[in-house]
């Protein structure tokens, strides 16, 4: 993976997490919050979730390993969630613009939380950070309708693309 690739694949995250915030800013406390069986229990865990992995590879990415999940009362409402997202947001653009081109190959050792070691091509772990993103909000769009809120207009990658007018970054 290149650098511009790169930056896509990061716009088309970024973009797909603020469509999926816009739909969760409608929601009340209760439903925020609401227990839905899911593996991440609620619509605030599960986005809380992946926040979290994603602060977790950066975290990597920077030379720490974290030892345990955030917290999702961190995060009582969307609002606080997005702020720290968006802020969030900027660092890992940073990195990528700080490491270039040569630095996305980059391999990176970290420890797990589980405490097993691991060593990973710094593309590669961002391309696992979008891809674990569009699982859980495939998750969070069930939930969604569970609890009869319209899920997020769609975030699939080639509407993305077309949305950009298939013009390159």
């Amino acid at each position: 993976m290149n650098l511009h690739d790169c930056r896509l694949l990061l716009d088309y995250h970024y973009w797909a997490r603020d469509r999926l915030i816009e739909a969760v800013t409608l929601l009340t406390p209760q439903q925020y919050t609401r227990d839905l069986g899911n593996s991440f229990r609620s619509v605030r865990d599960t986005l809380t979730h992946i926040y979290f992995a994603e602060w977790a590879w950066h975290q990597r990415w920077i030379g720490q390993s974290p030892t345990k999940a955030l917290e999702p009362d961190m995060f009582p409402d969307v609002a606080a969630l997005r702020q720290a997202w968006q802020a969030h947001e900027g660092k890992v653009r940073e990195l990528v613009e700080r490491v270039g081109e040569a630095g996305l190959s980059r391999v990176i050792e970290y420890t797990l939380l589980s405490g097993q070691t691991g060593a990973s091509v710094l593309w590669q772990m961002v391309q696992h950070v979008v891809n674990h993103a569009t699982y859980h909000r495939g998750q969070l769009t069930t939930m969604l309708r569970q609890i009869g809120v319209a899920p997020p207009k769609s975030t699939d990658l080639i509407l993305f693309y077309r949305e950009r007018g298939g013009r390159p970054a």
